[in-house]
């Protein structure tokens, strides 16, 4: 009997169009996120590189951490990932959804 086994892909394309591997991306125990390591690590999720709980191990993130990261890039894109910028984006995108 052949048993389900997850198939990672050895590397992904990332937020810019480069190749994404586990070597490649942050360190763990990164603690400066800039826009593109968030986006990076937002890319190796939705390839299949990690899982969610294997990022949240890795970096020390909480689920809802990583979630908001999802929704910014979904919403608008690597700007979005801005934390002086999360204001300016979230009321946006509220203005968008009421029309």
């Amino acid at each position: 009997m052949i048993e389900n086994q997850k198939i990672r892909p050895a590397k992904v394309i990332g937020p810019l169009g480069e190749s994404l591997t586990l070597d490649t991306l942050p360190p763990p125990g990164t603690s400066r996120w800039v826009v593109r390591r968030k986006a990076e690590v937002v890319a190796a999720v939705n390839g299949g590189l990690l899982s969610v709980d294997e990022v949240c191990e890795r970096y020390g993130l909480t689920v809802e951490e990583f979630a908001g990261w999802q929704r910014a890039i979904d919403r608008s894109g690597m700007p979005g990932l801005r934390v002086t910028r999360i204001q300016h984006y979230r009321s946006l995108y509220e203005r968008q959804q009421r029309y």
